[in-house]
């Protein structure tokens, strides 16, 4: 039970990182809204490098290398995308058939259900670890959190471009980073029923990723007529890849 225990304070102490994003609100309104875009671009960034860096490589290092195994994990990082593609047109048909919440835009919903998932993910990885030795838990929730800190500031400005208020950005992206702890629970629960099946939601969270971020984001930040906005944009872009993968680097 003592395992448990620690699964259950770390995985708690992560989704509490959700709460990363209350540095926007001693933001001034004016310049909240300058910068909103620079944070969209930036969480662009930090989703394509989320996944190709840390989602998709902790996949290949779970299941190999051997072709029908990456055959398996490119189907679900297809069906990933190809999920939320659909899910976005669902959610742009039922907007367009209700009057309540016309206000959001379907890509802040789209951000916290993959975010959601990842959480989920990232809660499993924390009780696999633990699971394994004490030591490699707390290396593995350290890892989590670090990755985590630049990508849910990120989202925080996401869901407020789409619509959503300070405070309901913040609470509904606690929510989503509380799905870390069931992750955990089911982790510790059930390790030996869902041990090398779960690891196949790793490409299905970074097809969810890449989606987002080529779908919804990047068109969001391309300034036609603005060059040098649309560079700096970019640049930003950049930037979360790059933070991205030096937290992959020197997190190993």
């Amino acid at each position: 039970m003592e395992v448990f225990f620690f699964i259950l304070i770390s995985t708690f102490l992560v989704s509490l990182i959700a709460f990363a994003g209350v540095i926007i609100f001693f933001l001034k309104e004016n310049f909240l809204n300058k910068i909103l875009l620079i944070l969209v671009a930036f969480a662009a960034g930090a989703l394509i490098g989320s996944a190709f860096f840390h989602l998709l490589p902790e996949a290949i290092k779970e299941i190999g290398v051997q072709e029908g195994s990456l055959l398996k994990l490119f189907l679900f990082l297809i069906f990933g995308f190809c999920s939320f593609y659909i899910l976005e047109n669902f959610i742009g048909w039922h907007h367009h058939h209700s009057k309540e919440h016309l206000e959001i835009k379907p890509i802040g919903y789209l951000i916290l259900v993959s975010d959601g998932v990842h959480n989920f993910i990232d809660g499993l990885i924390i009780a696999g670890a633990y699971l394994i030795s004490f030591p490699l838990g707390i290396i593995t929730t350290l890892t989590v959190a670090f990755h985590e800190i630049p990508q849910e500031v990120g989202d925080v400005g996401v869901l407020i471009h789409s619509g959503f208020k300070k405070v309901q950005a913040l609470f509904f992206n606690f929510l989503s980073g509380v799905l870390a702890v069931l992750g955990g629970v089911i982790g510790f629960l059930l390790a030996e029923v869902i041990e090398g099946s779960m690891v196949f939601l790793l490409p299905f969270a970074a097809g969810a990723f890449i989606y987002i971020a080529s779908s919804d984001l990047i068109p969001e930040i391309k300034q036609k007529g603005n060059p040098q906005r649309e560079l700096l944009y970019f640049f930003i872009f950049l930037i979360g890849i790059t933070l991205m993968f030096a937290i992959k680097l020197f997190g190993e």
